[in-house]
Parts: structure tokens; C-alpha cells; sequence
């Protein structure tokens, strides 16, 4: 193998990092259109918005796939060279070899118009949703699929065929791993959540489902997003018919919530998940801003992050210890109940039709739903005209409760109108990766819950910064959890930290 000389690998290099920053330009450009649409961009325009974001990411693209990158990438991955590399442009070659192998594949034209269906599709889907239309969905969900499987038998089937669209979002996960977790997590949740459900003690919800004005809500939002350390000179708080985060650099993160009139709780909650996703966004390194290394390392750390800000702190004790004064400045005369009861509101345990707003326990079976109707479509070929009943099949067989319409059903999530195929188990990895940093947390930082009692949460975030945050994509998902616990992803600290806190809540 022939070295490179210096100077062809100062040129090689060169070439390969403007390329990776011209390829970051047109996903920040993409984002906004996409923020835009997914915020308000008026209804009419949608068909050409989605022609023009079709070709721009078919521009994209090509970028992404084109014979020179890989030359390129090639040139940097000989030995030699390779040595002289820093950490930074060591993980950018190897995560952009990763992702063009796995691009090159794809004929640009094929990608172009799966674009603009997905485009086309998150757009229908809202409006099938409001009115609970899935008829008027189906087709595009039966596209998206078709789409999907096209993109599997081109990368080529890792294990099963689902295996392959997992990898994308949390690389190295496989549904026999998944079946493991799973099936431990349900043998040992059904029991928890049966003895809750005949405990004399549960908790009185009632007073949740009042009137609180929007703009209250609002306000109270962003009281909370400012204690959590969100900069608001990086990042802004809209809204939207799905709670979402958008990261278009450190320095312009931007997410959404949603406001309902009738409940308190849901866009507090919705609003604190979505800035522990920010939070994460707005700290990542300077050196890595202008590469594709900026972004979490993947969506099940991601999700981590967003768990943990709106579950382990959000819905503490010690949290509304110190904040439910605030929130009953913000609803004067309508939360006169005692701090204790608001807690304990705020975490009952009871089956639910609606995933985000599901409690910490029965969540994980809103995921495990989904997971298991995911692998229906892609290892056993379910179509989109059967999910509607499969959809209520096992929200009977698991919750034993039925939507009435498929806008509480089927058609609650926009992921599967944007093609997020391997999503969703993600939701549940971050809720196991939370509770075992959280162990962590809890031994490094031993005032930790004083901290949250006092509403100093900024040293918390300075600690995840420094152990996760920074980093971006720069550590694998493996190497950070197990550079921060000592130990690889072990779903059993997501157990004894709900058993710990729901024997307490019901008086088990």
C-alpha cells in the first residue's frame, strides 16, 4: 500500500471536511424548512414546500454519495495516514464511511421522491389526525412502507429485516437483544403495575382536568426551561400538533409542545422532555459545530436525556417541593390541593390510550407495542390497511383498553409519516440508560436531590455536560454509558428505580 505524501493528505483532508461542512450547511437549511412546515407554514404551500425540500435533499445527497467523497474517505483510511489523524477527524471518517456505504447504495432519483412523500405524508398526517381520518392516511403509510422495504433489500438484511432499521438509530441493536430487554422489563413491570392497581391508596387526579389557560401554561414553560439551563439566545419554544426538537447547530436548537386547555400536566411534561433533548443539542463542543459529529451519538442516548429531565427530575418529589408554588402563582384559586397530592397526581400509575402522555411504568408497553407492530410490517409483511385493528388488538391484550377512533390510535405518532422505522424502542433504551446514569449521578454528586430541592439544576447540567453532552457524536452510544457507569446497558436499573418509587407513591 503506497503512503500519501503530506501534502496530498493536507489536500485529502481539506477536501473531506469541506464537503462534510457543505453537507451540514444543506441539513441546517433542510431543518428550518422542516421547523417551518411542522410549525404554522400555511397549508396551501405544502405541496411545493415539499418539491422543494424533495430537491434539496436530493442535492444533499449526491454530496453524501458522490465517487469523490469516497475516494476521499479511502485516502484517509490508509494506515499511515490514518495515525496522523486527530480524535475529531479519526470519528468523522469512520461515522461518514458508515453513512455512505450505506447511502451509496440508494439511487439518488429513489431518495429524491421518498423525500417528498414523507413531506407530503407528516403534512396529511396531521390533518387525518385531527379528524381522525385514517383512510385518508393509509396510502401515504403504505408508500412510506413500500419505500422502506425497497431501502432494506438495498443495504442488505442485517439478521432480520428490522434489525437493518434499527441499526440507523441505535447502532448495534438487534430485535433478539430487543426481545431480551423487553421480555425481562414485562415480567417484572406486570407485577409492579398489578399490586399498584390494588393498592387502596391511589392517588385523586380530578383536579388536573380544569381550565388552565394556554398562555399561563406557556409562561410557566418557559420558567421551567430557564431553570433547566436552556439558553434562550440559542434556542426558542414553539408550538406544535407533536411535541419535537429540532437541533440546527449549537447555537439555534428549537423545540415545541403542545398545549391542551383541559390538562395541565401535558405540556409541562411534554415541554420538559423536549428541552432535556436541547440541553443536549446546545452543549456539544465547539470543535465539533460545522460537522456532522454535532448531534447526540444516538437517539436512545438522546432519549436519555429527555427521560431524564422530564421523569427523573420533572416528576421528583424534590422538584415540586421546590416549583409547585410557582405553578400555583401561574393557576391562581384552581390548585389548592397540597404538594404531596400534586406529586403523587402527576405519577399515577393507570393504562392509557396516548404514549407521551402515558406515566414512567405503562410507557414502556406504549413502546413495546409499537416495536412488535414494527416488526409485523417489516419481518412478516403486515400491510398498512391491517394496522388499525392490530393497533387495537394489542392495546386490548396489553392495556386493556381500546382507542375509539384512530386519532387516539394509530394515528397518534407522527414517526411512521416521516419513515421512522426502528424509532421507537429508542423511548425505552433512553428510559434504561437514564436510570443507570442516574445511579451514577447520585453517587458523583451526593447533594444531587438537595440540588434539585433548591432549584439549582445548573451544576446537574454541568455534570451531564461534561460526561455526555459535549462529546456529540465524537463516543459511541457503548463507550459513553460504559465510560460514565462502568458498566454496558443493564435494564435492571430502570426496575429497582420504579419499584422504589411507585412502593412509595401507592404504599406498597
Amino acid at each position: 500500500m503506497i503512503a500519501l505524501t503530506a501534502t496530498q493528505e493536507n489536500e485529502a483532508l481539506g477536501s473531506f471536511i469541506e464537503r462534510i461542512g457543505l453537507i451540514k450547511s444543506y441539513e441546517e437549511a433542510l431543518a428550518v424548512l422542516y421547523w417551518d412546515l411542522r410549525t404554522g407554514a400555511p397549508r396551501k404551500g405544502m405541496d411545493v414546500r415539499s418539491e422543494a425540500i424533495g430537491n434539496l435533499s436530493g442535492q444533499m445527497f449526491k454530496l453524501s454519495t458522490a465517487p469523490e467523497l469516497g475516494e476521499w474517505l479511502s485516502a484517509l483510511e490508509k494506515p499511515d495516514t490514518y495515525e496522523t489523524l486527530n480524535e475529531v477527524h479519526r470519528r468523522l471518517v469512520s461515522e461518514t464511511r458508515k453513512d455512505y456505504d450505506r447511502s451509496v447504495k440508494i439511487p439518488p432519483k429513489l431518495y429524491q421522491d421518498y423525500v417528498v412523500l414523507t413531506s407530503q405524508a407528516e403534512s396529511m398526517w396531521e390533518e387525518a389526525k385531527t379528524n381522525s381520518d385514517y383512510a385518508s392516511f393509509e396510502p401515504f403509510l403504505d408508500k412510506i412502507i413500500a419505500y422502506t422495504n425497497q431501502f432494506i433489500d438495498l443495504w442488505g438484511v442485517k439478521g432480520t429485516r428490522y434489525d437493518t432499521l434499527l441499526d440507523a438509530y441505535e447502532p448495534g441493536m438487534t430485535t433478539a437483544e430487543l426481545d431480551r430487554v423487553f421480555g425481562g422489563l414485562r415480567e417484572k413491570l406486570v407485577p409492579l403495575s398489578a399490586a399498584i392497581a390494588a393498592s387502596p391508596h391511589q392517588p385523586k387526579t380530578g383536579f388536573l382536568q380544569q381550565k388552565y389557560p394556554k398562555e399561563a401554561q406557556k409562561k410557566f414553560s418557559l420558567f421551567i426551561l430557564e431553570q433547566m439551563g436552556f439558553d434562550f439566545a440559542a434556542g426558542r419554544l414553539d408550538e406544535s400538533a407533536h411535541p419535537f426538537a429540532t437541533g440546527l447547530n449549537p447555537g439555534d436548537v428549537r423545540i415545541t409542545t403542545r398545549y391542551l386547555e383541559g390538562d395541565v400536566t401535558s405540556a409541562l411534561f411534554g415541554t420538559i422532555h423536549e428541552g432535556g433533548h436541547a440541553l443536549y443539542e446546545q452543549n456539544i463542543r465547539k470543535d465539533l459545530v460545522g460537522t456532522t459529529l454535532a448531534t447526540g451519538t444516538s437517539m436512545g442516548i438522546h432519549e436519555s436525556q429527555s427521560r431524564f429531565w422530564e421523569n427523573v427530575i420533572g416528576r421528583s418529589m424534590s422538584f415540586w417541593s421546590r416549583y409547585y408554588g410557582d405553578l400555583q402563582q401561574h393557576f391562581p384559586g384552581q390548585l389548592d390541593v397540597s404538594m404531596e397530592e400534586f406529586y403523587r397526581a402527576t405519577n399515577v400509575v393507570e393504562p392509557s390510550l396516548i404514549r407521551i402522555e402515558a406515566d414512567e411504568l405503562t410507557y414502556n408497553l406504549h413502546i413495546i407495542i409499537r416495536y412488535e407492530l414494527e416488526k409485523l410490517i417489516f419481518n412478516e409483511g403486515a400491510k398498512a390497511s391491517e394496522l388499525p385493528a392490530l393497533w387495537n388488538a394489542k392495546y386490548k391484550e396489553y392495556l386493556g383498553i381500546e382507542p375509539q377512533n384512530d386519532g387516539e390510535g394509530v394515528l397518534q405518532d407522527v414517526h411512521w409519516s416521516g419513515g421512522a422505522f426502528g424509532y421507537f424502542p429508542s423511548y425505552s433504551l433512553g428510559n434504561m440508560y437514564a436510570a443507570q446514569i442516574t445511579d451514577t449521578l447520585e453517587r458523583e454528586l451526593p447533594d444531587f436531590w438537595s440540588l434539585v430541592e433548591q432549584g439549582n439544576l445548573l451544576p446537574i447540567k454541568e455534570w451531564l455536560t461534561d460526561r455526555i453532552y459535549q462529546y456529540g457524536k465524537l463516543r459511541t452510544p457503548s463507550e459513553l454509558i460504559e465510560g460514565i457507569t462502568g458498566k454496558p446497558l443493564d435494564p435492571d436499573y430502570l426496575v429497582r428505580y420504579l419499584q422504589k418509587k411507585y412502593a412509595a407513591i401507592y404504599k406498597l
